[in-house]
């Protein structure tokens, strides 16, 4: 699967899902430029580990849901490298677990610039490279949580379902390009927001605790994830787009 002479960037790129795509990304050849917000030390540790490795990757900071940074951003990963033909929206936050009630409207409005304006801003930016390559990808990391759309989540879901339905309305646009989009839905994963999210709504110090409880003896890692991302955007996936995979194990067990 290799990716020699791309150039990928991934969002949130420097912990959690996002290190484990770049990581993978760059093993089977691209270059990459890993976005971070605020964890500059994260970012700076996965471009390191990639260029032991062998690899080629530059670190960018951008808030995604801001238009100006993105622009400058991705101007600057132009000016670097030429090109851009792979996009991962990874960047996420979550919400807080409260009713729509409860929710606080700055809160709302955050979650989903972040999953919805941050992608679409993105993708926007990136597609005038992307066609002038001989392949563009575009990958989309939801969540599960679409599948329920469970209470005390609505900024989350609502955030993460626009962006799905972005990827939907995407696909059929740019397929003309050679551009394939498609939709990465994980479970719970363990990362940082992960382990948050297991100890406030699992009561799990450690996620690791949930390994008897998951699919397969295990929670799902950041590589469980990254392996989907890596198919889609290579040449086994050439005739693939407009898809949505789940990597959540198959569900609950007995469910």
């Amino acid at each position: 699967m290799s990716l020699e002479g791309r150039v990928a960037l991934v969002t949130g790129g420097g912990r959690g899902i996002g290190r484990g795509i770049s990581m993978a990304l760059a093993q089977d050849g691209a270059t990459i430029a890993v976005n971070y917000r605020r964890d500059e030390e994260a970012a700076r540790e996965t471009v390191a580990s990639i260029e032991q490795a062998g690899g080629k990757a530059k670190m960018y900071a951008a808030s995604v849901d801001n238009w100006d940074e993105d622009k400058a951003m991705v101007e600057q990963i132009l000016a670097d490298f030429g090109h851009i033909d792979i996009l991962v929206n990874n960047a996420g936050i979550a919400s807080r677990g409260q009713s729509v009630f409860d929710t606080d409207i700055a809160e709302m409005e955050r979650v989903v610039r972040t999953h919805a304006f941050g992608p679409y801003y993105l993708s926007k930016l990136v597609l005038r490279s992307m066609r002038e390559q001989p392949r563009g990808d575009i990958i989309m990391i939801s969540s599960v949580a679409t599948d329920g759309n469970a209470a005390n989540g609505s900024p989350y879901n609502m955030g993460k379902a626009a962006e799905e339905a972005l990827a939907l309305t995407l696909y059929k646009e740019e397929r003309k390009h050679n551009i394939h989009v498609n939709i990465v839905a994980p479970g719970l994963v363990e990362s940082e927001m992960g382990r948050r999210l297991a100890q406030a709504t699992m009561g799990a110090k450690d996620i690791r605790e949930l390994d008897a409880s998951s699919p397969f003896g295990r929670v799902c890692q950041p590589e469980d994830v990254a392996n989907v991302v890596r198919f889609l955007v290579s040449d086994l996936a050439g005739y693939v787009t407009g898809e949505r995979i789940r990597v959540h194990g198959g569900g609950a067990i007995g469910g």
